[in-house]
């Protein structure tokens, strides 16, 4: 579990789940994850800001889709808060922008609804703010 631990950043419940896996009985699993906290394997601020710069810098995902991911791996709101703050504002947009003029150049629709709802679906699902989303599309929609 210390290898597992340490060639990628876990959260808690990851982790917890790796163990259910395992079939051990529940003492042994409290021991496990007592000793891998206390040794610094699994740190779950460390965990949220990793994730956080990785999804943005690697994936492009927007604030919404990581706040929702890290949600769902039980992370404290107070921690997620901290985590998106790893972000700087200029890097957030330069990253919106990049991805959203490449993806529209990308579309091999004409101008027109559809490919106006398969650009904004997909910024959408990558996570990004409604707001953002249409005030890029109403730019490109201008040009």
């Amino acid at each position: 579990m210390e290898y597992y631990c340490s060639y990628q950043d876990r959260c808690y419940k990851e982790i917890y789940e790796k163990l259910k896996s395992f079939h051990l009985i529940p003492e042994a699993k409290e021991k496990i994850l007592l000793h891998l906290m206390e040794n610094n394997f699994v740190n779950e601020e460390r965990f949220a800001k990793s994730f956080v710069r990785g999804k943005h810098r690697y994936k492009y995902w927007g604030r919404v889709r990581i706040t929702n991911e890290l949600k769902f791996r039980d992370i404290s709101s107070r921690l997620i808060r901290e985590a998106l703050a790893e972000i700087s504002e200029e890097e957030y947009f330069d990253n919106f922008h990049q991805l959203a003029e490449k993806h529209w150049i990308s579309l091999k629709e004409p101008k027109g609804s559809k490919k106006n709802k398969k650009f904004t679906d997909f910024l959408y699902r990558k996570g990004y703010e409604s707001h953002l989303i249409f005030d890029k599309l109403n730019e490109l929609n201008t040009h």
